[in-house]
């Protein structure tokens, strides 16, 4: 018995010592997993970030454009090579986009604090910057305009600069486009002016560059506070930077020459470094029925030295100013869906408030004559900001304009916008008298032989129509045409030499007034 006993005890002993082994060998039981959950505090789309308060959504949208007679994805051709209008310019501009656009959003006991990013990824369709063989064979640039010929390369970066050489095939532009946060009515960083109507650059329209009032597509730096009165009003005032947007240009006209006033340069700009950000007010009643919304700005136009060097003396700074009121109405009687946006501008000093950043306001475009004599014929104009002479005060430009656009849907599927624009700008006694002369016959330009009339006003109108369809959610496909006039003020006949890369010959070329047409065909799936 004594030994069936041991037997028995050390058999157990030995389950037992097993069965801890296997106790060992066996995983650890894993935490509960997280799982994503829906935050409906702020919309579709919204989620909780796993183990936080903070909700996030992602958002975009892939674009591929093709432009037609246009030398970018949103100007029409008005100046430099684009302007020369013959074998140099480009027929058509490609373009293909990703954007990116990541929004958080934190509950806190004095408010949501909200950040924003949006990037996007481009591909853009390279600028021929050469004259043909003479140059060493066919350049691209990645700017609209005249960049110096030397590197080749297959397309633009988007951003003013190359992408490289043929092998650099996978290369392209990186743009941020919003980049703020938001707190207690705050909002700092990169975001749309508060000048902007909210429809900025676009009332009804696919292309960007229609004058008639401000437009920051691509966000300004700022310092806003908004304040919220309730039933649909608000008011901000804002910060906001000057460098990138709103510098039309402080043109010294001392350094003007008929041959750079013809390329739409006035004489030689002279921006001194930044001194002070844009004061900007805005007030803004949100309805049932659509808005409507006041904007002021104030702009300092700041100037570096009359000469190369300090000694040389500056003028003072002058301020300029702009006002602006936007309007829409929703829900008109002519379908569910369809509105109108419309906006009137007047700047004084700060030009970029109305002939805005993606608009530019310097043209000079070639076309043909039918003038003996004449090879064939040119229009240019140029609105900076303020001008002024070696030793003078600066003087202002005035400008004023409007945009809108109406449109309407025909179905769920299928809408219309028609829409326009207008800007006049006006210079004074002094640039009329440099460039001009006493009653348009001297100056710069107004004396030369065969020019009968001679004065820098001018205007620019435009009209558009473009139809839109989504066939499925979210996938839509458009097709943009537009129409841009240059009404420029000089008259006669006027033997130049024109800039040698443009290619065009020194000749006799007929003044007169200008059109452009441009259209934008575009497939978009937004996510």
């Amino acid at each position: 018995m004594k030994l069936v006993k041991s037997l028995l005890l050390g058999s157990a002993a030995g389950l037992i010592a097993v069965g801890g082994a296997q106790a060992a060998d066996l995983p650890v039981k894993a935490k509960a997993v997280e799982y994503v959950k829906i935050c409906s505090l702020y919309g579709a789309g919204f989620y909780y970030i796993p183990g936080t308060d903070t909700c996030i959504k992602l958002g975009g949208y892939l674009r591929a454009d093709a432009n037609l007679n246009t030398n970018s994805d949103f100007n029409p051709n008005q100046g430099g090579v684009a302007g020369a209008r013959n074998r140099l310019a480009n027929y058509y501009t490609f373009r293909a986009r990703e954007d990116l656009n990541i929004d958080t959003r934190t509950a806190t006991e004095y408010g949501v604090v909200r950040t924003y990013f949006d990037a996007v990824f481009t591909w853009t369709t390279g600028n021929y910057s050469g004259t043909g063989s003479a140059t060493g064979g066919t350049q691209y640039s990645g700017t609209l305009g005249l960049n110096a010929a030397g590197t080749a390369l297959v397309g633009s970066n988007g951003s003013g600069s190359v992408n490289g050489t043929d092998g650099n095939t996978s290369a392209g532009a990186l743009g941020v486009y919003y980049a703020f946060i938001q707190f207690a009515g705050f909002t700092m960083g990169k975001a749309v002016s508060q000048f902007d109507a909210p429809w900025t650059n676009y009332p009804g329209n696919l292309t960007d560059n229609l004058v008639g009032g401000s437009g920051t597509v691509t966000g300004v730096t700022q310092f806003t506070y908004t304040a919220d009165f309730g039933q649909g009003i608000t008011a901000s005032f804002s910060a906001e930077d000057a460098t990138q947007y709103y510098q039309a240009g402080n043109v010294n006209m001392t350094g003007a020459t008929a041959g750079g006033m013809i390329g739409g340069s006035y004489g030689t700009n002279a921006i001194g470094g930044s001194r002070s950000p844009n004061l900007v007010g805005q007030v803004r009643v949100d309805q049932a029925w659509g808005l409507f919304q006041a904007s002021v700005a104030a702009h300092d136009n700041h100037v570096g030295y009359y000469g190369a060097t300090e000694t040389t003396g500056h003028p003072d700074d002058k301020w300029g100013w702009a006002v602006q009121l936007a309007l829409s109405i929703k829900n008109i009687p002519t379908g569910a869906g369809d509105t109108i946006n419309i906006q009137g501008v007047y700047t004084d000093g700060a030009t970029r408030y109305n002939f805005q950043n993606l608009s530019g306001s310097s043209y000079a475009l070639y076309g043909s004559s039918s003038v003996a004599g004449a090879y064939g014929s040119l229009g240019f104009a140029s609105a900076p900001d303020t001008v002024f002479v070696t030793g003078g005060s600066q003087e202002t430009v005035k400008t004023w304009g409007f945009r809108g656009a109406y449109t309407h849907n025909w179905d769920p599927s299928w809408n219309s916008s028609l829409y326009g624009a207008y800007a006049q700008a006006q210079f004074g006694t002094l640039a009329k008298t440099t460039l001009c002369g006493a009653g348009g016959a001297g100056g710069v330009f107004g004396g030369l032989a065969g020019v009968t009339g001679c004065n820098p006003d001018f205007a620019i109108g435009q009209l558009g129509v473009v139809t839109r369809w989504t066939p499925v959610k979210n996938l839509t496909f458009s097709a943009d045409v537009s129409w841009t006039h240059l009404d420029q003020k000089y008259s006669g006949t006027v033997g130049i030499v024109p800039n040698v890369a443009t290619a065009k010959p020194t000749a006799v070329y007929q003044l007169k007034d200008q059109d452009s047409v441009a259209m934008i065909l575009r497939a978009q799936r937004n996510w």
